[in-house]
């Protein structure tokens, strides 16, 4: 049985495939400035749309150093429980479920109401 053992090799782990003719796709170097004037240098694919901002992974914005600065976009206000529950009920009729809910609270305890 041990002379049908694969020796010197393990199996799965290694290609037997050289890297010989292989040519690696075309690529371009990117740059971008933070505002602190750290560089960043991505590397793309040379067909890829390059992002106007890049995020560094000590969590710095760059900009493009050859472009322009982006508009930023207007933030949405965070909604609230308030305003989602006034999406779904007007005022009036919340007063009227508080009502009931305090009359059922109340006959519960034996207050008169």
């Amino acid at each position: 049985m041990s002379d049908r053992s694969l020796r010197g090799m393990r199996l799965g782990a290694q290609s037997m495939e050289t890297e010989q003719g292989v040519e690696p796709a075309p690529r371009q170097d990117v740059e971008y400035v933070c505002e602190d004037g750290e560089k960043i240098t991505v590397t793309f694919a040379a067909d890829a749309e390059i992002p106007p901002t890049w995020t560094a992974p000590s969590g710095k914005v760059g900009v493009l150093a050859e472009g322009e600065t982006p508009e930023e976009e207007p933030e949405k206000p965070a909604r609230t429980h308030w305003d989602m529950l006034l999406e779904r009920r007007s005022e009036a009729e919340l007063e009227e479920i508080l009502q009931d809910r305090l009359k059922i609270l109340r006959e519960r305890r034996g207050e008169k109401v």
